[in-house]
């Protein structure tokens, strides 16, 4: 299966012309070797962050610290997708407890604001930026919930080097500058984004030092302090102002009231390989309804990069997708029936709405009884695995950026819907519909992969290619995230914003994938158009048990690096 699949992704590149430097070994679209190392890994968007969370291992903090620590770096470095104005979602491998932990955190609606309030406004859906977006901020809750149960050295150390990287500077890497030059001329109109997020009106260029002394200073607060002093103390105090001076509806009370939640990761069992999610409000489970789907066919003799291969997975996807939209919301307010949804039973059920032949133009939920992101992963030398996704949802967020505080407020709350009735309607109080999702492997009981796929929607596809690649087509932790991907677009949306699907949607197809198949796919009915950038970025860490290693791997769409020692 491997010869033959060499052959046809040879083939591939050929075709749609050579992606990556020629190698001696791997297949021909990956980009860099997979990395090893004994006692520790880390691989997050960006390499001065993957060097912060070694340098707190090799101190003796945990996978968790280390985890913490290159998430605060990122803010501050890759400001474009994340920071603490943003929520956060973990899955944890505890060697101890021999058990995957979850972690929910993400922020609520404020309780001042209401549907009513939207209505009678005249507002048929919630903008995308400024003050009604943003909802309460959960990461550094999700910070120091993790660090009570995992970490090691105290959180003014696990802060420590992104302090002084906001005081002394670090050079900007080129693919968040050009995302960064984007969202200037959008953000700059709210109040204290150009104050504290340009340099003279602008956007910092790439390699240009890039300073943040107010996120230093609240970092360093948050480290000496503790979680309160963002929930209860003068930084929520400065916050409840900034919105009440600039129509915003967050207050206080909101911040103080705040609690995110352990969870229990859900599971499927695809060919033998355990693949974990979070449970909604998180669209992770929208990625085992896929997976359930596609283990009804027999890959190893569907060729990757086949026009069978992307039939039936955009096919599945539109399946589990119509599910997304239907049934994912605040379980507090709308329970999914998330047993029943990745059950087996269930997905034999809507696997017969799969037409081998024509793509399917529109999809109904199955009916029951019951932008961007960071992503990183580490992983210490007592075999703690930490998977851990951060965003600040649209881009830069909502542009809100407290004065003297150094980073800006998520626009997570743009998910709601305003219509009554709706799964994902808004209420006071409420947790928006998530589209971040950390993912986690496991083989015979034991850690296998902590790995994650950022970018909106297309984190459950991502997810799902990522286990089809290694299971199914025997890629390595690299090849898997270098492989060429398919991204679908045009299914009904959660936030309710995007109407039934009836056209069949989208297809995007990355370099890679021959035209013969891209052909095949149109004669079935498939639209096949370009699109550049919405593939998501990939980190991932592999255990391999039998070596005692790791296997650390980093993709080329973005800025990172898997490094380890």
């Amino acid at each position: 299966m491997r010869l033959k699949f060499t052959a046809l992704a040879l083939a591939a590149t050929l075709a749609g012309g050579a992606a990556a430097g020629d190698r001696i070994t791997g297949l021909p679209f990956a980009t860099r070797s997979e990395v090893y190392a004994t006692e520790a890994m880390a691989a997050t968007s960006h390499p001065l962050a993957t060097q912060i969370a070694l340098d707190i291992m090799r101190r003796g903090g945990s996978a968790v610290d280390a985890a913490i620590a290159a998430n605060a770096a990122l803010g501050l470095m890759e400001p474009t997708g994340n920071g603490i104005g943003g929520d956060l979602f973990a899955i944890v491998w505890d060697p101890k407890t021999k058990k995957l932990h979850g972690y929910n955190g993400s922020g609520r609606s404020p309780r001042a604001l209401s549907l009513k309030w939207f209505q009678d406004n005249g507002y048929e859906d919630i903008p995308p930026h400024g003050p009604l977006p943003v909802t309460v901020p959960g990461a550094v809750d999700g910070w120091f919930a993790l660090h009570g149960r995992f970490g090691k050295l105290s959180m003014a150390e696990v802060l420590a080097p992104t302090v002084r990287y906001a005081r002394q500077g670090h050079p900007v890497h080129d693919t968040i500058a050009y995302y960064w030059g984007r969202s200037v001329p959008v953000l700059s109109k709210w109040p204290g984004f150009a104050e504290q997020f340009t340099i003279g009106g602008r956007a910092p260029r790439t390699g240009e030092l890039w300073k943040n002394p107010n996120l230093a200073n609240t970092l360093e607060t948050i480290g000496r302090e503790g979680r309160d002093a963002f929930y209860k103390g003068d930084i929520a105090r400065t916050i409840d102002a900034y919105f009440k001076a600039n129509g915003g509806f967050l207050r206080y009370e909101d911040l103080a009231a705040h609690q995110g939640e352990w969870v229990e990761p859900v599971s499927t069992n695809y060919r033998g390989v355990d693949v974990w999610e979070i449970p909604p409000n998180g669209q992770g489970i929208a990625a085992l309804q896929i997976l359930n789907l596609l283990e009804g066919y027999d890959f190893s003799k569907i060729p990757f990069g086949s026009a069978e291969h992307v039939h039936l997975f955009v096919e599945a996807k539109k399946l589990a997708f119509a599910d997304r939209a239907r049934y994912y919301a605040d379980p507090a307010f709308h329970p999914a029936p998330v047993a029943k949804l990745i059950s087996e039973d269930y997905a034999a059920e809507r696997r017969k709405l799969i037409d081998p032949d024509r793509a399917a133009r529109a999809v109904d939920a199955g009916i029951l009884q019951d932008g961007d992101t960071i992503y990183l992963t580490t992983a210490d030398k007592d075999g703690m695995m930490v998977s851990l996704i951060q965003s600040n949802y649209r881009g830069m967020g909502s542009g809100m950026a407290p004065p003297g505080l150094g980073f800006i407020f998520q626009d997570r709350g743009e998910q709601f819907v305003l219509k009554p009735g709706h799964p994902n309607s808004f209420e006071p109080g409420k947790r928006p519909f998530h589209t971040i999702i950390p993912a986690f492997l496991t083989r015979g009981g034991k850690p296998w992969v902590s790995f994650g796929l950022m970018g909106g929607a297309m984190q459950p596809q991502g997810h799902a290619q990522i286990v089809m690649n290694l299971v199914d087509f025997g890629m390595n932790l690299q090849e898997a995230g270098d492989a060429p991907r398919i991204q679908h677009d045009g299914s009904t949306d959660p936030a309710g914003r995007m109407l039934e699907m009836t056209d069949g949607g989208v297809v995007n197809l990355e370099t890679g994938f021959p035209y013969e198949t891209i052909r095949a796919l149109m004669r079935k009915g498939h639209r096949i158009e370009f699109a550049d950038g919405p593939y998501g970025g990939y980190q991932a860490i592999a255990r391999d048990h039998a070596n005692g290693t790791y296997i650390g791997a980093s993709e080329s769409r973005k800025d990172g690096q898997a490094a380890g020692y």
